[in-house]
């Protein structure tokens, strides 16, 4: 992901990050970033379980949404960002452990849409949800 200036582009995917409450509040971290493709976690915390002491679906489809829009993120740099316009998401098992780990990566780019899927693994790689989704991309306004 090319970023301004000397800031490399793991630092500036977690600069940016760091500007959204919501993903403060969770604690999600960009682990890895390549053209295309993130790798994202989040610790597992007692308040972001269910009733059963798992992972909370809305929990694990935030995390799948950010990995998903930061894969797509890492092919426009020069964009004011990513928004989610649809996302699927199947549920395989359950989210516990330490933390969880989403696996992101870009299928087809275009100009303004990118179709993306990721997976949702608890650290010792048993799969925990899978999603798949379409994002705009926002451009710059032309002055």
């Amino acid at each position: 992901m090319r970023s301004p200036g000397s800031i490399n582009s793991l630092q500036y995917a977690r600069d940016y990050q760091k500007r959204i409450p919501f993903l403060s509040h969770l604690k999600i971290l960009t682990e890895t970033l390549d053209k295309g493709s993130a790798r994202l976690s989040l610790p597992v915390e007692p308040h972001l379980t269910n009733s059963l002491g798992k992972v909370h679906g809305g929990v694990i489809m935030s995390l799948l949404d950010v990995a998903l829009c930061t894969a797509a993120r890492t092919l426009h740099p020069e964009s004011v960002g990513v928004i989610t316009i649809n996302m699927s998401t199947s549920f395989i098992g359950a989210g516990d452990g330490a933390r969880l780990l989403a696996d992101a990566r870009v299928m087809k780019d275009g100009r303004s849409l990118s179709f993306v899927e990721a997976e949702a693994k608890n650290e010792d790689g048993t799969l925990v949800a899978k999603a798949v989704a379409t994002v705009r991309v926002l451009l710059k306004e032309k002055s």
